[in-house]
């Protein structure tokens, strides 16, 4: 499915997320100028969740402003944190070509009024009365205090043609603009939401409780490490405090993390948590729980808030790097309950946190911060072990694999396990898109030629994964061919996530060969993949049995322990003369076929044992 096909599914579930009152949301399938609208709305909203966070339909919903008289201005929002209001002009495409190709008309940016309604204007030039969003807009802008220190930015979603930056801003009315062309929305708005990371923020605030608390909030110690000095403070958090912190930031608050939401695997301590907060309405849960650790860029705590028994924890650019499963399950309890039954639920119980601050005037380089991370959450973690393989999905090159994978094909590669489990709970996408990261790395070696690697156990933990990034486009464009050829090879077996077979690996190295025999690599459609799969599926134990007849050598063959010559299959097709048996064979594969029973029958009376042609033998 490409990335536009993703991008309509997930708008059509945006707009699910409106009540039945607003109709617009809601057109009549066969109406397909409604759903054209309807979807172009739903363009803004997905703008305005994941560039601000708005989570709801009616958080967002104040923000659109499209539709008549509304100023040339579809959507705006005003950030108090970084003191901008940002006005949006969208145009959604219908089709995908338009889309990814299309510009907007420049008289559409001319078209905003900004000027106009920033002076207080309550009619166009027309005369015409701007609706009532926009003079909401107005009241707001009316209602800030110190609008003095605000600036205003022009936000276009549409591409735009090649203009210099001096030349847009005097199309906006002179104020700054960005623009998200087709490009841009895919990789800052779609990816983010699907993985549930588009949340950015700076600091978050919780608050505490200090009436059980008898020597005060906190618990502080300076470490002098190797890399770097840190601080260490310890604290309890209301376990309401994670749950509402993790149900609202969701992957963006565990990008340090090993794997992300894990409701895929380790589903017993998943309930032993719940079941120590549900069913509990003591504070077990405080006992039982090992914790939480939250790395920190600034950590600050004050008692003294005008409140009697409360303080409040601010946190600088706050990410879990332990403990996730436990945040991870308090939000999903949070999720399903209303306020009142969540009160009931969370009540007083509270979670341990350790929160490991980097001192500020230490200059720690990226990659040695992330050395001092790992090594923390592994000797931290004990809940649920963290294998090899989730230890490296942080890595700078796996993570530069994956949005090459994304920008080249829209491949969803999945780096972390669970990074996309919000997309797909949320009805984003199916998880039949997922490509799973092991099964990725053995389309790349197959693509290469390299059987053995791609048949190997733990392929993906002994990889070079900047071996695969660096990769000329060309070779890059076969591990998505090869990546095809193992969907259909193995269609509904669960491919994904099970290791392959020797004998699978080898067969879809020969429909590869075959396929570029056919059609040339950058041209192979889906349905000349299928093709060229079910051929060599056909005839798959006649090709071994003509390169059985072909190389009866000693570099060929091997003796199993019953000294019983068997055909190295394996071997024979990383060697450089594959590509040119494959043509030969698969040229006229009935011919070949016929030859081999006669072969049969002139031999039958005695000679060496061979095993049959059907299954390879695996690698030792």
């Amino acid at each position: 499915m490409t990335k536009y096909k993703i991008l309509v599914q997930v708008l059509d579930r945006l707009r699910t997320e409106a009540p039945t009152t607003f109709r617009s949301y809601h057109p009549e399938s066969a109406d397909i100028d409604g759903v054209n609208a309807a979807r172009s709305k739903a363009f803004i909203h997905l703008f305005l969740k994941v560039r601000f966070g708005l989570l709801t339909f009616a958080e967002r919903e104040v923000y659109v402003t499209e539709g008549t008289n509304d100023g040339g201005i579809d959507a705006y929002y005003i950030d108090a944190q970084t003191r901008t209001i940002f006005f949006v002009q969208s145009k959604f495409r219908q089709t995908e070509h338009n889309f990814e190709a299309k510009a907007i008309e420049l008289e559409e940016l001319l078209r905003m009024d900004i000027d106009r309604i920033l002076d207080g204007e309550s009619v166009d030039l027309r005369g015409q009365e701007y609706n009532s969003k926009i003079k909401a807009l107005v009241q707001r802008i009316r209602g800030l205090d110190n609008i003095s220190r605000y600036n205003y930015q022009v936000v276009v979603l549409a591409n735009v043609k090649d203009l210099a930056r001096q030349k847009l801003q005097v199309l906006t009315g002179g104020f700054a603009a960005q623009v998200f062309d087709h490009a841009r929305c895919y990789k800052e708005l779609l990816f983010p939401l699907i993985t549930a990371t588009f949340y950015t923020f700076d600091d978050l605030h919780i608050a505490l409780n200090l009436s059980n608390k008898n020597a005060g909030a906190k618990i502080s110690y300076t470490v002098v490490a190797e890399l770097a000095k840190l601080e260490i403070t310890v604290v309890f958090v209301p376990t309401i405090e994670i749950a509402t912190a993790m149900h609202k930031y969701r992957n963006a608050i565990l990008r340090y993390n090993p794997r992300s939401y894990l409701d895929h695997e380790g589903q017993s301590v998943n309930a032993e948590i719940r079941r120590s907060i549900v069913e509990r309405k003591t504070n077990e849960f405080a006992l039982f729980n090992n914790g939480i650790t939250i790395l920190s860029d600034g950590t600050f705590l004050n008692e003294r808030i005008g409140q009697k028994d409360r303080a409040q924890l601010t946190l600088v650019n706050p990410q879990i790097i332990n403990g996730g499963q436990t945040a991870y399950t308090l939000s999903q309890i949070y999720r399903e309950h209303d306020e009142i039954k969540r009160a009931e639920i969370f009540g007083d119980k509270e979670v341990l946190v350790k929160i490991i601050t980097f001192d500020c005037d230490s200059e720690l380089e990226e990659q040695k911060k992330l050395e001092l991370i790992d090594a923390i959450s592994r000797a931290t973690n004990s809940q649920t072990v963290v294998s090899k393989a989730d230890r490296r999905s942080n890595e700078v090159e796996l993570k530069q694999l994956q949005e090459r994978c994304f920008d080249s094909f829209g491949i969803w590669l999945e780096r972390k396990r669970g990074e996309f489990s919000d997309g797909i709970r949320e009805g984003y996408i199916q998880p039949h898109v997922v490509v799973d990261r092991n099964i990725f790395i053995r389309a790349a070696a197959i693509a290469r030629g390299n059987l053995a690697t791609a048949s190997m156990k733990k392929v993906f933990v002994t990889s070079d994964f900047s071996s695969y990034l660096n990769a000329p486009p060309e070779q890059f464009e076969r591990y998505n061919l090869a990546l095809q050829v193992l969907r259909w090879i193995h269609e509904g077996k669960g491919i994904y996530r099970s290791r392959l077979k020797e004998d699978a690996v080898c067969k879809a190295y020969v429909a590869l060969l075959l396929i570029t025999t056919k059609t040339k690599e950058n041209e192979a459609t889906p349905e000349v993949v299928q093709a060229c799969v079910e051929t060599t599926r056909r005839y798959w134990n006649g090709f071994q049995g003509y390169l059985q007849r072909k190389y009866p050598g000693k570099g060929y063959w091997w003796l199993s322990k019953s000294m019983t010559r068997v055909f190295n299959l394996r071997h024979t097709l990383e060697r450089p003369h594959a590509a040119s048996d494959v043509a030969e064979f698969f040229a006229d594969p009935k011919k070949h076929m016929a030859e081999r029973e006669n072969h049969s029958s002139s031999s039958s009376g005695g000679g060496i044992p061979v095993e049959p042609a059907g299954e390879a033998p695996t690698a030792k």
